[in-house]
């Protein structure tokens, strides 16, 4: 770890990307102080050099600048709320969680009226590749504030767009997902018709992630699907499902058609109910192997 430290910062969130964040922002130098609701978390992060606060009011005094990374819009709601009772120095805080484009807006308002400036940027990238810094962020809001956070982004992630007006952010990172939700089951889909074929699954990935027709996400989740073996989350189903109604929700609001987005949602429905919600998303590879009856080894 860096002994030269850069600046504070507050992390709210310090779950499997806010604790990604933290960890890399507090080996490049920052002094990070952070909150999370669930005690082992919290004591996770300590040992990697990160400062546990309290609570968030904690957090909200000693800091300008903030990063949350939160699991449901009660959580979000929450913590505006703290981060106002707080009354502290005005803020600059950068929201990088998904939600919809109304609960990112009631949140941006609360913060505005009490002074402070929330920027919308969530971040396209898994728990995986958030180890690593490989996470692009699609910032949005005010531009000055976004300018003050790069230095920040640039210690957890290898790309920043600056995408204008609050909300547009939360815009991109809709489409990214709607990607993302295909690309996955369509990678499941060709290792399973692979593995069906009595071809070796290792073999499929090595011969298809390096073709035309790879993807991140068959790169990315591939191995486990070779492997079956699901429990280490880069992004667990049940979580996942929230993001999925946010998409519908938003293309149905536009008046667009998502044809072979709403294809892939019975399959990751189906993973929820086949008991994967704690796992990755990665197992609707197990779904879709058996409805195909396939018999590993086989």
């Amino acid at each position: 770890m860096s002994n030269i430290k850069k600046g504070a910062v507050g992390i709210i969130g310090l779950g499997i990307m806010g604790g990604a964040f933290a960890r890399n922002l507090a080996a490049a130098g920052w002094q990070v102080k952070g909150f999370d609701v669930d005690p082992a978390r919290a004591a996770e992060l300590s040992e990697a050099g990160v400062e546990i606060a309290p609570n968030v009011s904690a957090i909200a005094q000693s800091v300008a600048v903030i990063i949350t990374s939160l699991p449901t819009p009660k959580a979000l709601q929450q913590v505006m709320d703290e981060i106002v009772a707080a009354k502290g120095r005005k803020l600059v805080v950068a929201e990088m969680s998904t939600f919809s484009l109304e609960d990112k807006t009631k949140a941006e308002k609360i913060l505005a009226d009490a002074g402070h400036v929330l920027l919308d940027c969530p971040v396209s990238g898994t728990g995986a590749q958030a180890k690593h810094k490989d996470l692009v962020v699609y910032a949005s809001g005010e531009r000055a504030s976004i300018a003050a956070f790069r230095p920040l982004f640039a210690d957890f992630s290898r790309q920043v767009h600056d995408l204008g007006a609050f909300g547009n952010g939360s815009r991109m990172k809709y489409i990214a997902n709607l990607l993302v939700a295909i690309h996955n089951v369509a990678s499941a889909e060709a290792m399973v018709l692979g593995m069906k074929a009595g071809l070796n699954p290792q073999k499929v990935f090595d011969v298809i992630s390096t073709s035309a027709g790879t993807s991140r996400m068959f790169e990315v989740r591939g191995p486990m699907m070779v492997a079956g073996e699901y429990d280490e989350a880069m992004m667990r189903v049940s979580t996942w499902q929230k993001d999925l109604d946010i998409i519908g929700a938003f293309a149905k609001s536009l008046g667009c058609s998502t044809p072979t987005f709403d294809a892939t949602l019975p399959v990751y429905a189906e993973a929820l109910a086949a008991g994967y919600g704690a796992q990755d998303t990665g197992a609707v590879c197990a779904v879709l192997e058996q409805k195909a009856a396939v018999k590993r080894g086989s």
